[in-house]
């Protein structure tokens, strides 16, 4: 079996669910470390970039100069796996996804043995059930901080948004003109506040066109300039910390390694989960060790292939109700490779930028923060 990789970011790296809980100290309150040490302040705005990679923005810096000229926290990655689900809920709950159970793009529901997919949140399941812990901002809310949600209007009540940003009131907008003025006016409404708010375009755009399109790079130009509208308008006690969910690779359109071409691979497998990048690979009971076997024989050092066998230093640790959302074997893909499946994941053939594994393009997020 490829041997396995410790992830970097839980071996001494600092991470995303550290975020939140380092704002709430900022803030003043009790009962959370600022461990990303954020300046103190009686207010805060973080602004999640979805798709916004430390090295994609590093590599892009002449499309992004605001962005490019904020001091920031070093060294800091979302987790794994590297995908908007996990990390949204591990921002918004300050734990990692073997606590909080929002273990990848899609992923097993141990009840039903069906696939739940955490976006579009397609099975009956109560999110308050699937993920019990309290979100960062409820907790700031119960402190006496005027704690908000600014995101997309169609997010309203969704499972993802149940699981991350619960507890706090959610002001739906549908511009980026019309979520500055929603920022700005709950920020100024408080002498002490905090509010989070969602960037969607970047990520969209690096799926369709690729991240090392002309179309990305506008969209980041076109992002850079809002962020610096909107440090502008906001009150100068105000901090405005600017992160992301996680980075982004393109992979090459011909060759791509489609499973279900593959036969063998899928003997003694129930169910595939995850996304390409990042493959949940379940199997009837006993088999993990074979079928990580197999598929490590067939794929080599293209991935890093585990059963859960000490997994948590991928997933922190983990609870008794999140295993069996966790495949029996995890696929984690390195340089170019993904494990496609044609039959399951039709989608994910046509696009052109991925995310989800182990890598540092993919697991490095940037922590900005614009005094």
């Amino acid at each position: 079996m490829t041997e396995a990789l410790a992830l970097p970011g839980l071996g001494g790296r600092r991470t995303i669910d550290q975020v939140m809980p380092s704002v709430a100290a900022a803030l003043g309150s009790r009962g959370f470390a600022n461990t990303l040490d954020l300046p103190e302040a009686p207010r805060y705005v973080v602004l999640l970039v979805d798709g916004l990679g430390e090295t994609l923005l590093r590599a892009h810096a002449d499309a992004a100069p605001f962005l490019t000229s904020l001091q920031g926290v070093s060294d800091v990655v979302c987790g794994v796996p590297s995908t908007t689900a996990t990390s949204l809920t591990s921002l918004g709950t300050g734990v990692a996804a073997g606590s909080h159970g929002m273990v990848g793009y899609t992923s097993r529901d141990p009840d039903s043995g069906r696939r739940l997919n955490s976006l579009k949140w397609d099975l009956p399941i109560d999110p308050v059930i699937w993920q019990p812990r309290p979100t960062v901002l409820e907790m700031l809310q119960q402190d006496g901080v005027a704690a908000s949600s600014v995101n997309d209007a169609k997010f309203v009540g969704t499972g993802l948004t149940v699981c991350s940003q619960r507890g706090v009131p959610f002001h739906g907008v549908n511009s980026v003109w019309e979520r500055l003025d929603v920022i700005v006016e709950v920020i100024e409404a408080a002498p002490r506040a905090m509010t989070y708010a969602y960037e969607s375009r970047l990520d969209h755009t690096g799926h369709a066109r690729g991240c090392g399109s002309e179309q990305w790079r506008e969209m980041l130009t076109t992002i850079d300039r809002e962020v610096a509208e909107l440090r502008a308008e906001l009150p100068d006690d105000c901090v405005l910390v600017v992160t992301a969910d996680h980075g982004m690779i393109d992979l090459p359109m011909d060759d791509r390694f489609d499973v279900t071409q593959h036969p063998s691979l899928l003997q003694d497998v129930t169910l595939l989960a995850g996304e390409a990048r990042f493959r949940h690979v379940y199997t009837r009971a006993g088999a993990a060790d074979d079928v990580a076997a197999a598929w490590s024989a067939m794929i080599g050092d293209r991935a890093v292939i585990r059963t859960q066998d000490g997994i948590e230093d991928w997933f922190g640790p983990i609870a008794p109700e999140v295993r069996g959302r966790i495949g029996d074997v995890v696929v984690a893909a390195l340089g170019d490779f993904a494990v496609f499946s044609s039959e399951d994941f039709a989608i994910e053939m046509k696009m052109t930028g991925f995310h989800g594994s182990i890598t540092e393009p993919e697991l490095r997020i940037p922590v900005l923060i614009a005094s």
